[in-house]
């Protein structure tokens, strides 16, 4: 077992570094991954070795945890492209989009006080995850193309993403709620 530092999650993987990746094949190589470096598999080896099996075995997991999910995902391949998403810092948003925002969260508000709300946050549900596929592919296409200009409007498509991965835990809590 060799410890990959210098590695970024898409080569730990074995994977190109883009926005697309297999759903199965990550998993499949995640299975791998936990297969060889596991600690159980080193429980009778040296301190070192162990120590490595669990650091190794923690970088696996969030690289996984990170790759799978498109926002996540999103955030790193910034990230290896030097952007800072700014999120405490930088507030500025396209307007329509924050007007949208408010709109459904009145919306969810008003929901948690109606008598059978489950329709309506069903369909509320709907909105925010087809807002979320345009937004991935939006974010495909920013994210494809070179240039800062590009890199700005991936960046402002990931933190719109990130508000909408905010709504619909929302949802999901309120259904909690309600159930």
């Amino acid at each position: 077992m060799r410890a990959a530092p210098g590695k970024n999650h898409f080569e730990l993987f074995g994977l190109p570094v883009a926005f697309d990746i297999d759903a199965g094949d990550l998993a499949s190589r995640y299975r791998e991954l936990q297969r060889r470096v596991h600690p159980d598999k080193f429980a009778n080896a040296s301190d070192q070795e162990r120590r490595l099996s669990l650091q190794m075995t923690a970088q696996v997991n969030e690289a996984f945890q990170t790759l799978k999910d498109p926002v996540r995902r999103g955030r790193y391949l910034l990230s290896l492209r030097g952007v800072d998403i700014d999120e405490e810092t930088d507030t500025a948003m396209d307007p329509a989009f924050l007007m949208e925002q408010m709109e459904w969260r009145e919306n969810l508000e008003e929901m948690r006080q109606a008598d059978n709300p489950h329709k309506r946050l069903a369909e509320l549900a709907n909105r925010i995850e087809q807002g979320m596929q345009d937004k991935i592919g939006q974010f495909r296409q920013a994210i494809g193309e070179d240039g800062p200009e590009a890199t700005g409007k991936a960046r402002n498509i990931v933190r719109e993403m990130q508000f909408l991965e905010k709504m619909r835990h929302e949802i999901d809590n309120l259904e909690e709620e309600l159930n």
